[in-house]
């Protein structure tokens, strides 16, 4: 039975950091291309960065570029996200999700659209406070 579960969200002051993470199990995790994604109150969710099966391939939102980062460890099967320089508009619910084999570009693409469909595999997510 495949499990993906964050971690790692809390309240932090503006202009704070938070690093999160995302386990999976159940999966063979290095064949997965990995996003993760947020949705605040009354929002869309939104797909921030991605990464592919080795980590040599990510991809940012403007939203979120030269702030956060995202990287993994396949021998833990750990995904990461830190952030910094956190504003209150980055308060939302955080989620990962998975996707088989997924080459780099079809990720980029779909973080470009806005698309979230696909995953194969999410998490319940994490949420993430930023007070002002």
């Amino acid at each position: 039975q495949v499990q993906v579960v964050e971690s790692g969200g809390g309240l932090v002051q503006s202009g704070g950091s938070l690093r999160l993470s995302c386990t999976a199990s159940g999966l063979t995790f290095d064949d997965y291309a990995m996003r993760w994604f947020r949705q605040a109150p009354g929002k869309e969710r939104e797909g921030v960065p991605c990464i592919t099966r080795s980590g040599g391939g990510t991809y940012y939102a403007d939203s979120v570029k030269g702030r956060f980062t995202i990287s993994r460890d396949n021998a833990k099967n750990t995904l990461y996200l830190q952030m910094h320089s956190l504003k209150p508009e980055d308060t939302a619910m955080y989620y990962c999700a998975a996707k088989f084999r997924a080459p780099y570009a079809v990720m980029v693409t779909a973080t470009k659209r806005g698309d979230y469909s696909g995953m194969d595999y999410w998490g319940k997510g994490t949420l993430v406070t930023i007070s002002s």
